[in-house]
């Protein structure tokens, strides 16, 4: 019998928009490789984790449902390993996430933070929000119009309405970066980093890196664009990450989106072992202790 037993929680479906089979290969990746190391893993939903059916000490997860998220709060709060931590898939929905990055000095877009019943066109105006993004700031987004691109404060207005109207009552509007986006993937504490241009690679849950029409490819630092990452990855409190930034045309780097334990697409042959690798070893680290 193996000496390691894990609990893997796959994500549910509502959060895997257009990506749940993407979503689910990596996991089934990870899972393999740390089965291959002597591990024990058995598979459960969200829905067991909320009936109490998961004993493990050790739980690798992909969970966004907030019920999942408070219930792994407190198995961590107990003493379990839990990867990526309930804590930091918190802090990946947008608001927090917004508010630690910028608390943090981690290049991000300047933002409001704002109710979606509040009148905002006039302060949009104000700070020069000509072009910007609403975005659902109570949670992961799940539908394509929980991140919206506004192309006028008139219509930013009408947005957030339309938010307000649909139940979601805090929304963050970034201001619209130029430049070439990028996509990252990385596992900190680890030496694994990954970039892609999304046109290259056409990875995409929603289509709206159209908006940032043709790629430029304008040189940037690529080691300062890791060190960023592992620098958000650290204050956000996640292991597996990736996200998005936009390259200016004077090559600067701006995170815009974070997210905790995505789906690798572009990467996840290679990335699946590494990740069971820091798994493995955080493991280990654990013990020693």
């Amino acid at each position: 019998m193996a000496e390691i037993k894990i609990a893997g929680i796959t994500r549910a479906s509502a959060y895997s928009p257009n990506h749940i089979g993407n979503d689910a290969a990596i996991f089934n990746i990870v899972a393999d490789q740390l089965r291959k190391r002597g591990c024990e893993v058995t598979l459960y939903t969200e829905e067991q984790l909320a009936a109490g059916e998961i004993h493990e000490d050790i739980i690798v997860n992909m969970c966004r449902e907030a019920r999942s998220i408070a219930l792994l709060q407190k198995l961590e709060d107990e003493g379990r390993l839990v990867i990526n931590s309930g804590y930091g898939i918190d802090n990946c929905t947008r608001e927090r996430m917004t508010r630690i990055l910028i608390g943090c000095n981690i290049p991000y877009p300047p933002s409001l933070m704002v109710n979606t019943d509040e009148r905002v066109r006039d302060e949009l105006v104000r700070r020069g929000f000509r072009r910007c993004w609403i975005k659902r700031g109570d949670g992961h987004a799940i539908h394509r119009e929980d991140v919206s691109f506004a192309r006028h404060p008139e219509e930013a207005q009408e947005i957030l309405q339309e938010y307000f109207m649909r139940g979601i009552h805090r929304a963050v509007i970034n201001l619209h970066l130029e430049g070439d986006l990028v996509k990252f993937y990385g596992i900190r504490g680890s030496n694994y980093f990954s970039w892609f241009y999304p046109f290259e690679t056409r990875q995409s849950k929603f289509g709206n890196e159209a908006v940032n029409g043709e790629l430029e490819n304008i040189p940037f630092d690529k080691e300062r664009l890791h060190k960023i990452c592992d620098e958000a990855a650290d204050v956000l409190d996640v292991v597996v990450y990736g996200g998005d930034c936009i390259i200016s045309p004077e090559g600067d780097i701006q995170i815009i989106d974070f997210n905790d334990w995505p789906s690798f697409a572009p990467c996840r042959n290679e990335a699946g072992p590494q990740i069971a690798r820091r798994i493995m070893a955080m493991i280990k680290e654990r013990a020693k202790k």
